[in-house]
Parts: C-alpha cells; sequence; structure tokens
C-alpha cells in the first residue's frame, strides 16, 4: 500500500523543534501502539491504542455505519489534496481509500464496523499543549410555526439571501492583507456595512420572504442554531437551513440579559433565557436587537440540517469544531458529560463549525430536533475530551 501522508503541519521556530519533529516522523512510521507524540503549535497529538478510549468496547457501531457512510460521500467528492486547511491537514486520496474499502466490505453489522475501525485506523489523544481537557456545549435544531402568507399571527418574515448583499475578502487585494470576509452593500459607489439587527427588523431589507413566522422570540433562537423545522399552517413542515448573514458580531442572547442584570448567570440556561422574554414582550426585542448579526435562511430538502461540511447532520454523532486544528469530516471519539452528568462516549464525526467554537479542545455536540433536545442542548456546559482517528498509513510531515 503506497504511504500517504497525514499532513501534521506546523512552521518550527528552533533548530530543536526541527529534530524533535524529525524523530517524531521516524517513530510514527512503525505504527506501534507505544506512545508517540507530535507537537504542532499547541497541538499535541498522542497515540494512544484503541483499548484505551473509555467507553469503545461499548460502542453502538450499528450507529456510526450510516453517519460513516453518509460522511464518505462528502469525502469522495473533494478534489483538494487535503480534508483541512488548518493545523492537522488530512490528505484526501488516502480517507478516500478507507471510504472505497468500506463500501466494498458491505459493512452492515457492529462488530464488522468495531474490526474496520481498528484495523484501519489508529487513535491519537488531542491536547492543548498537553491539557487534554476542554469545553463541550451543545446546539439543537429549533421549531417554528409559520405560514408561507401574512397574516396578523404570522407576521415576522424569514428573509433569504438579500439581493443587495456583497461580499468581499481583504486577501483578494493584496495577499499580505487578513484572510477577512467582509460583508455589506453598495451605496453611491462606496462599500458599507449591512444593515444591523435593529434596521432590518424596523425597515425591512430587498430580499426574498421565504415565510412568516409567528414569534420573534422563536425566529431568535433559530438563527442562534442556525436552523430550525418550520411547522407550517398548512400541517406540512419545511426545513429551514443557514444561507448568509450580515456581516455584524455576534452577541449573546444570555451575555445580553446578565449585563442588563435581568437574568442572573446561573438562569441562562436556553429555556429559562426563552420563557424570560417571553414574559417580557415589551423589553424582549429591544433587548435581541442588541446582536446586530442577523442570519438569512434557505429551504433545505436534506434529511436533516446541513452543517458546515455540506452533510445532513445526525443527531448524537455531530459535532462542531475549530477548524484552524480539526478538520471537517474527521472522525473523532468523545469523552465527556450531559447536562444531567451522564458519560458521553462516543464516535463523533467534524461535520459543522460556530462562531463560539475556537480552541483545540473545543466541541459543540448536535443533540438533535425540538423541545427534548432543546432541554439537553440548552443547559449543556461540560467538560471534555476528544480523538482523533486517522488512518494508520498517516505519517508526519514538519514544514
Amino acid at each position: 500500500m503506497q504511504k500517504t501522508r497525514i499532513g501534521l503541519w506546523y512552521r518550527p521556530k528552533r533548530a530543536f523543534n526541527l529534530i524533535l519533529a524529525a524523530a517524531v516522523v521516524v517513530l510514527s512510521c512503525c505504527h506501534k501502539e507505544s506512545s508517540v507524540t507530535d507537537i504542532i503549535g499547541t497541538v499535541l497529538l498522542k497515540q494512544v491504542s484503541f483499548d484505551e478510549l473509555t467507553g469503545w468496547n461499548n460502542e453502538n457501531f450499528t450507529e456510526v455505519i450510516p453517519v460513516f457512510a453518509k460522511n464518505c460521500d462528502k469525502l469522495q467528492k473533494i478534489k483538494s489534496k487535503y480534508i483541512g486547511s488548518g493545523e492537522i491537514k488530512v490528505e484526501t486520496s488516502i480517507i478516500q481509500d478507507k471510504c472505497n474499502k468500506f463500501a466494498a466490505q458491505h459493512i452492515d453489522s457492529a462488530p464488522k464496523m468495531k474490526k474496520f475501525m481498528e484495523k484501519e485506523f489508529v487513535a491519537y489523544a488531542v491536547t492543548d499543549n498537553g491539557k487534554a481537557e476542554g469545553k463541550f456545549t451543545s446546539y439543537y435544531e429549533a421549531v417554528i410555526n409559520a405560514s408561507y402568507t401574512k397574516d396578523d399571527k404570522y407576521k415576522y418574515p424569514i428573509y433569504g439571501k438579500p439581493h443587495d448583499l456583497v461580499e468581499t475578502n481583504l486577501r483578494d487585494f493584496d495577499k499580505e492583507l487578513p484572510d477577512t470576509r467582509l460583508v455589506g452593500r453598495v451605496v453611491d459607489n462606496k462599500f458599507i456595512p449591512y444593515y444591523n439587527r435593529r434596521d432590518i427588523e424596523k425597515n425591512g431589507i430587498s430580499a426574498p420572504v421565504l415565510m412568516w413566522g409567528d414569534d420573534l422570540v422563536d425566529i431568535h433562537f433559530m438563527q442562534i442554531q442556525g436552523s430550525a423545522v418550520a411547522k407550517m399552517k398548512d400541517g406540512s413542515e419545511v426545513r429551514i437551513g443557514y444561507a448568509d448573514n450580515n456581516g455584524y458580531k455576534f452577541k449573546g442572547i444570555g451575555s445580553i440579559l446578565i449585563s442588563k442584570g435581568v437574568i442572573k448567570p446561573e438562569d441562562s440556561s436556553m429555556p429559562k433565557i426563552r420563557e424570560w422574554l417571553r414574559q417580557n414582550p415589551d423589553k424582549a426585542q429591544d433587548l435581541m436587537a442588541e446582536n446586530e448579526r442577523f442570519i438569512f435562511q434557505k429551504i433545505n430538502k436534506a434529511d436533516g440540517p446541513l452543517g458546515a461540511f455540506g452533510v445532513p447532520l445526525t443527531a448524537g454523532r455531530s459535532l462542531a469544531v475549530d477548524t484552524r486544528y480539526i478538520p471537517l469530516g474527521s472522525i473523532l471519539w468523545l469523552n465527556t458529560y450531559s447536562p444531567d452528568h451522564r458519560e458521553i462516549n462516543k464516535t463523533v464525526f467534524a461535520q459543522d463549525i460556530g462562531s463560539a467554537i475556537k480552541g483545540v479542545v473545543r466541541g459543540d455536540y448536535f443533540w438533535g430536533y425540538g423541545e427534548e433536545a432543546l432541554k439537553h442542548a440548552g443547559r449543556m456546559n461540560s467538560t471534555g475530551k476528544y480523538f482523533i482517528i486517522l488512518p494508520k498509513e498517516a505519517t508526519i510531515k514538519a514544514e
């Protein structure tokens, strides 16, 4: 089998780092179960055996099979050399080779899936400069009530991407400039910021209206989550996904309410925040408008909310990560806790991102759809750790 590099890349600042990296390359090529360490900036990877993963032998690999297959469908379409552009770069061809083997073996049972994983992959503990634990929150797919026609009840517009929204990137003009996306509009031949939330809700915008909602609080929560299932007036259900945003920084409604002194930090779970907003409608819209970021939606015909990786998310199996470190499409083993302090030990897939998901060991766990998911997602703020599962052919290259 051809050796393929999994690019775990960093730029060493000292000659010592080059010597250390070279030693790691030699060790990692042996594919031993003994500890192998690699330093990538603040990222530290340590090879471990699957038996060292808490809960591995109790995993429900039957649930993993369809998610792995769905993940592979997307991976097979990637044309770039690597599936990631951050500090951990996984070469596409070797991942696609694993997907081909998976399909050829017609894996249809938990024992077969477990055997396949253990034969073809190696697990690495991911740490932030040696610190294994990080923060794990969670999110869910919201629910709104909506209608295709406006009336006295359904009066809040759900906007698609505006006709006059323009975006650019500073690096398009000068490669020395930051890789920064700017969103705005053109007025009198000048590029200016787009309308903020308060302007949009007060004056409207030039954008398609996908449907009309009946509750501004639910719509705000939908925008925080990025997606929702719209229960339509005619009895049908329509899935709505993220299309774009107006370019402003996100400010959480919880932090807004805490800063105003209207709720206490211990009462800042999503269910309690929603309850307060509904009980105080005269103040709610003005306070929500302090989050100037506005999300535009699109109709999603997939069988689940689409994550940043472009595949429908799976409850309990999808994770939002920081792609500066973890490439989308990666397989991870997660050890953390639910809001009720129950252990979560399972295979998850890096399939999404989030504006607040920043850090080497940081994740946002997708809980699922509806009110029951909200009860969990709105309270989860757990410590935990994860392991990245890479093909056995991985070698480490220092640049």
